[in-house]
């Protein structure tokens, strides 16, 4: 399998190289990445416990789906992409809003968007080593309790999501 290649940006998001993961990761450089919150008919969020493998913040809690964006790709796509390889789900997304790259977003620009859906969920088993579905009250409980627990990603996300969306 060959290494991912991602767009490397500037602070404005634009695209002003490419390089392979490892080395996007190594360096802290710029990139770009989606994130989507899949919630069901009643309201509860699907997380997603990540894999032990995960190079990045593994056995943590996370965002239903994420992912970097390929080289060339958009955050549309790669949202759809994600939804699909990590959750097996096909669902419309709505975009929601875009979080700067910095050291708490993993120097990723985060597209978030969300999805309803009742469909269930089939993990891709390399990827996620569990999942749940919560209330936003019991999250934002947990992550109180045991901010360590989540991703800074999710977190920032999770947090904008509560001040932002959660009675839209």
């Amino acid at each position: 399998m060959t290494e991912e290649i991602f767009d490397v940006v500037d602070s404005h998001d634009q695209v002003i190289g490419q390089a392979p993961r490892a080395v996007v990761h190594a360096e802290n450089l710029l990139h770009r990445a989606s994130s989507i919150f899949v919630f069901n008919s009643a309201g509860d969020l699907l997380l997603q416990f990540r894999s032990t493998t995960k190079d990045q913040y593994p056995s943590c809690w996370t965002a239903s789906a994420s992912g970097h964006l390929d080289a060339g790709e958009d955050y549309e796509t790669a949202a759809r992409r994600e939804l699909d390889e990590e959750l097996g789900l096909r669902s419309p997304l709505e975009f929601l809003t875009k979080f700067p790259a910095g050291a708490e977003t993993a120097y990723e620009f985060t597209a978030l968007f969300r999805t309803v859906t009742d469909e269930p969920p089939t993990p891709h088993p390399e990827e996620i080593a569990g999942m749940e579905w919560a209330t936003l009250a019991e999250i934002d409980s947990r992550i109180a309790a045991h901010p360590e627990q989540f991703t800074p990603p999710f977190r920032i996300a999770f947090e904008w999501y509560l001040k932002n969306q959660s009675d839209a």
